[in-house]
């Protein structure tokens, strides 16, 4: 009986040694072959997102929910343009599954914006030194009949702490999400290849809302810093943060009501152009180091 229980255990021991081979195995293969993780980049809409993805080499297409993922090579490295879909929910999701199911190296959200600094022009770009969520505000306390006063709002953190932010003076405070210092060299390195407009180093404000009130805008530029407006890089930013993933906007000006630059559709394909640039010399330095 002994005999034969050992046996047992000698088989059960022989399996499982066989099965942590047969699971363990991939795994020593893809860290031997030192597989390269993806670079993502991500724009709202097809007009902000095909045209790069047009110009990748093997071309697979995901998708995931609404969000459509095409996976390439750009000089021989995986690089994976996601189309987020517009706003901030949107993003948030899209941004999620890309780390879960991609695990990418770093991230670019591009797309277009509208100006909030006067001295910018449609087809300017801003390099995202900086992304803030401009949507997310706590009110002055106004009684009925009392009306309302949207320069009195005030910014709210809503990462500060896990209790109530509303409640909470420590998340009354502007949060910023810096971009990431090797993507930001990457991109002013290609300064000069952008000849349709000023390539600058900005603030980037985003929210689920449409400013199209100069008064407004001018107070986001004043008390945020804002060099332009969108609906989706903070949402972005604070999932790549997350996640410890690297982390930069690129945005172009598709039109400025501070000095009445009219909308251009086209700059979102002169962004990609320019984004194209900035991953190509991304690549050339992951590459050498």
């Amino acid at each position: 009986m002994k005999k034969k229980l050992a046996s047992i255990a000698a088989v059960a021991v022989m399996s499982v040694s066989m099965l942590a081979g047969c699971t363990s195995a991939p795994k020593f293969e893809t860290e031997a072959e030192g597989a390269q993780k993806p670079i993502l980049i991500q724009g709202p809409m097809p007009i902000e997102a095909e045209k790069f993805a047009q110009r990748l080499d093997k071309v697979k297409i995901e998708k995931s929910g609404n969000f459509v993922f095409y996976k390439g090579k750009l000089d021989k490295y995986p690089v994976i343009v996601a189309k987020t879909g517009k706003g901030m929910e949107n993003t948030a999701a899209a941004t999620a599954i890309a780390i879960e199911k991609y695990d990418p190296a770093a991230i670019i959200n591009q797309g277009t914006s509208g100006g909030h600094d006067p001295s910018l022009n449609v087809y300017d770009i801003v390099l995202g030194e900086r992304t803030v969520n401009i949507g997310s505000m706590k009110t002055g306390n106004l009684e009925k009949g009392e009306g309302i006063e949207p320069t009195n709002w005030i910014p709210m953190d809503l990462m500060a702490s896990e209790g109530s932010a509303g409640e909470d003076p420590n998340a009354e405070k502007i949060r910023y999400f810096e971009g990431d210092e090797d993507l930001l060299a990457a991109a002013k390195a290609v300064k000069d290849k952008y000849t349709k407009g000023k390539v600058v180093e900005g603030t980037i404000g985003s929210a689920d809302l449409w400013n199209n009130e100069v008064d407004r805008i001018n107070w986001f530029h004043e008390n945020y810093e804002t060099s332009v407006e969108e609906m989706e890089g903070a949402a972005a930013a604070q999932i790549a943060g997350a996640y410890d993933v690297p982390f930069m906007g690129i945005r172009v000006l598709s039109n400025n009501k501070t000095n009445g630059g009219k909308y251009d559709p086209n700059t979102a394909a002169a962004n990609q152009d320019y984004v194209y640039e900035v991953v190509k010399q991304y690549i050339k330095e992951v590459k050498g180091k």
